[in-house]
């Protein structure tokens, strides 16, 4: 396998390392409720494990039996593995992720970034927010909230046509929604409420961002400010489960 694809792949994996007949654990991550995102051939380092992850799919388990050459070597890793140990993993994959693309494109200079067609910006920028709603629904909010502000840096370039403001305008919506709910799981309600009002500032009929808006100012204990938000949202859409439960938690 090309060392380049090794360095462009993050997974998230469960394993577990076995000297023996399966009877001696030396390493694991099985206790964890939410593995953190490794890169092969940085994080994961084991030529044989390399293989053999990049043999699988996501929500695959395997049992790799690793011989000293595909593991530790001769030399081991001592305390935990002795000299020419062969090595037994199970791992299952909970996902891959692709970051070829954002990675390459972090690796330019800021005039090199800013040279690149709009298409290219807009996609990198989408696959920034891709890889902060992976971390969101692992309930990784910090790292989440970081991916999107990468995505957003990248967005922040002027535009020659309407046509073209108006994309790096959606691109940036979905962003400022993304930031503004990421805040709220972060109980940061003064940032969830700036973001919430940078998207309406886009979108002054956002129903989302009115929504955003009106938790945070509820969250604040700013109850005039969240009830306006909120019945603009409820006049939007009315008949939407959430927004009327958060009116009856107002009220």
């Amino acid at each position: 396998f090309p060392f380049s694809l090794l360095l462009t792949l993050g997974c998230t994996v469960k394993y577990s390392g076995y000297l023996g007949n399966w009877n001696k654990l030396f390493c694991s991550n099985g206790n964890s409720k939410y593995p953190r995102l490794m890169k092969l051939g940085k994080d994961i380092t084991l030529c044989g494990l390399e293989i053999g992850l990049l043999s699988m799919t996501k929500g695959e388990a395997a049992l790799f039996i690793l011989t000293p050459e595909y593991a530790y070597g001769q030399r081991g890793c001592p305390p935990s593995i002795p000299p020419n140990t062969t090595v037994l993993f199970k791992v299952e994959v909970l996902d891959f992720i692709d970051s070829e693309e954002c990675d390459a494109f972090f690796d330019l200079t800021y005039e090199q970034q800013d040279r690149l067609p709009l298409e290219k910006v807009l996609k990198v920028a989408a696959a920034e927010r891709e890889f902060g709603n992976y971390f969101f629904y692992k309930q990784r909010f910090k790292i989440a909230k970081d991916r999107y502000k990468r995505a957003l840096s990248i967005l922040g370039r002027r535009s020659s046509s309407k046509a073209e403001q108006s994309q790096i305008n959606a691109s940036k919506l979905l962003l400022f929604l993304n930031l503004s709910l990421t805040y709220l799981k972060l109980e940061c309600a003064g940032r969830a409420l700036k973001y919430g009002e940078l998207a309406l500032e886009m979108d002054q009929g956002n129903a989302k961002a009115l929504f955003r808006c009106g938790q945070a100012c509820l969250y604040m204990r700013e109850y005039s400010k969240s009830r306006d938000y909120l019945a603009r949202a409820q006049c939007i859409q009315p008949f939407n489960h959430d927004i009327n439960n958060e009116l009856k938690k107002l009220a």
